[in-house]
């Protein structure tokens, strides 16, 4: 009886059944493999080529065509096969000559950089001076991760002293990468000088071309709602600072100003501009020195902001800060594991081992070693890449991925009188309770999780054209006067392995009159060699630096006790 509900019937075998068939078609193929040799395959034979009949018209010329086809193509392998051989060779050769040409390019690299270095620079310092000339209010951004390393005192100054009686604000930016309890202390350093707005800039916003639906703004009203400020793609401080700009313009009874936004570079300048116009205005990346001249964004009708390129950070600076705040890309960097160690210097080594799960290390290149095999970093032969390790840990510190924290000082006594100045036209009880309610909303890592960092105070930076004259200058002296130290020490080097060689020579002839040793022939061929050796000494050591050199004993002393026997010697005169 049919089963209800099934529409087919199983297509299921037993085993018995299964394996019956198989061995059937066995045998069948075996049947018809017998029949095929008994016939002897004629089925399959390849036929003959008849070639051309005598009776065809024109057969020699035929026949000539196809031989010379077959010569034709005969030499045509023949060139395939050489231009193959040619090709290999100069792969062999360029193998060979790869060292040179990339030392080569190198140093052109770095001829090119020296010129391309200078006209960008006075072209930044000439476009932040426009911005700071033109600014109402100037917003110096700083990274809460370590606010006092990214003041400028240069261009607090210049704000201060400027003739229109400008005003400095003070925007604390990424603090949900530091713990609350540090950034309350910072704010509460911070309000002792200048006013200070917390904020945490979105880096999820449309772009000026894509504008969104009713339907879909409602939706994301909605959404809003349940999702935490502490996500990415939301924003903090932003009506805080509108507020705040807002608040001026009404008390100077001003009808628009402009607003100057300042900074080191991967601070945030621009992503705090496009987080107050609610899109992308302007370019936002992890690239150092992104925004290279002044741009104008419209806010509201109050509001105009105007985005800066980054300050220029003077060499005089400490290697913490000219390593984390310098404007030279990270991809570019000839020796990155240099530019790291002092930063892994400045940090605590148990909390540098948990964030990147690395084992226990001594140096900064065996972390950079170990960090390179963690994270499957290798060049061929499986050589950890040590380079690529500390690019990606700049990228880390500069952009929003590692969590670390700095210590603020001690609070100054004397700062009464300027904070009354720089507060003036602002209204401060608004803004205490605005950085409480953006603090309480936004989460913030634990103290645990984030590394501490020691801060090597304020960052000094280039303002002024002639200033990057002169460093540039300076700096390229310095380059000069390294190569010629690196040469003198070369030369140091090669007179002195002169002398020790010239030092052996009259120690061996000492030793030959003290023993009386046989070894005459040998000196005088060391003595004839001597004079070459000094020649090639130089290129005889860079060509093989692992070959040590020789160390002929020429005392004969023990060769002296092998040979005789002196109590043998007594016995048999007796």
């Amino acid at each position: 009886m049919k089963r209800p509900k099934l529409k087919k019937a199983s297509k299921r075998l037993t085993c018995h059944k299964r394996f019956k068939i198989q061995r059937k078609i066995r045998e069948h193929k075996r049947k018809v493999r017998k029949e095929a040799k008994k016939r002897g395959n004629k089925g399959k034979k390849s036929r003959k080529d008849p070639g051309v009949p005598n009776s065809a018209p024109f057969k020699e010329a035929i026949l000539r065509e196809a031989e010379q086809r077959k010569q034709d193509l005969e030499e045509l392998k023949q060139k395939q096969k050489l231009a193959r051989q040619k090709e290999v060779e100069k792969k062999r050769k360029l193998e060979a000559k790869a060292p040179e040409i990339n030392e080569k390019k190198r140093k052109q690299k770095k001829e090119v950089a020296k010129l391309e270095d200078k006209s960008p620079r006075k072209s930044l310092c000439s476009e932040l001076n426009k911005v700071l000339d033109a600014a109402d209010v100037v917003l110096e951004v700083l990274d809460a991760r370590d606010p006092l390393g990214c003041r400028c005192p240069q261009v607090e100054q210049m704000v201060l002293q400027s003739e229109g009686k400008k005003q400095l604000v003070l925007v604390l930016n990424k603090i949900d990468l530091v713990p609350k309890e540090n950034a309350e202390k910072w704010l509460k350093y911070l309000e002792n000088e200048f006013p200070v707005v917390v904020f945490k800039s979105s880096t999820l916003l449309q772009d000026r071309t894509m504008f969104c639906s009713n339907r879909s703004k409602k939706k994301r009203s909605k959404l809003n709602t349940s999702i935490e400020i502490s996500h990415s793609n939301t924003c903090a401080g932003d009506e805080n600072l509108l507020k705040l700009l807002g608040s001026y313009c009404r008390k100077k009874d001003l009808k628009s100003i402009k607003v100057g936004v300042v900074g080191f570079p991967n601070v945030g300048k621009s992503s705090i501009i496009n987080n107050l116009k609610k899109m992308r205005a302007c370019n936002v990346g992890q690239i150092r020195g992104l925004t290279k001249s002044m741009q104008e964004v419209h806010v509201d009708k109050q509001i105009k902001v105007l985005d800066s390129p980054s300050i220029i950070v003077s060499l005089s600076n400490s290697e913490v800060a000219l390593s984390l705040r310098n404007i030279a890309d990270i991809e570019t960097l000839e020796k990155p594991t240099s530019v790291v160690e002092p930063i892994l210097k400045n940090c605590n080594k148990q909390q540098l081992m948990l964030q990147y799960n690395v084992p226990d290390f001594k140096t900064s290149l065996e972390f950079l070693t170990l960090m390179a095999q963690k994270r499957s970093m290798l060049k061929k032969g499986g050589i950890p890449d040590v380079e690529k390790a500390a690019r990606l840990i700049l990228y880390d510190w500069t952009g929003a991925k590692v969590s670390y924290h700095t210590h603020p000082p001690e609070l100054s006594v004397n700062t009464a009188n300027l904070m009354e100045e720089a507060k003036r036209g602002f209204d401060t009880g608004e803004l205490i309770k605005g950085n409480e309610n953006t603090l309480k909303a936004v989460r913030c890592p634990n103290m645990a999780s984030s590394i501490v960092f020691q801060s090597t105070g304020q960052t000094n930076g280039l303002i002024e054209e002639g200033s990057v004259e002169e460093e540039m200058q300076d700096q390229e002296v310095n380059d000069k006067d390294d190569s010629l130290m690196e040469q003198e020490d070369d030369d140091g080097l090669e007179q002195e392995n002169s002398k020790a060689e010239y030092a052996e020579i009259d120690q061996d002839k000492e030793n030959l009159k003290a023993n009386r040793c046989p070894t005459a022939k040998m000196l005088q061929v060391k003595q004839l060699k001597a004079p070459t050796k000094k020649r090639q000494l130089g290129s005889e050591k860079i060509a093989d630096p692992s070959q040590k050199p020789l160390n002929v004993d020429l005392s004969c002393e023990k060769p002296m006790e092998d040979a005789y026997d002196f109590n043998t010697d007594y016995v048999e005169n007796l």
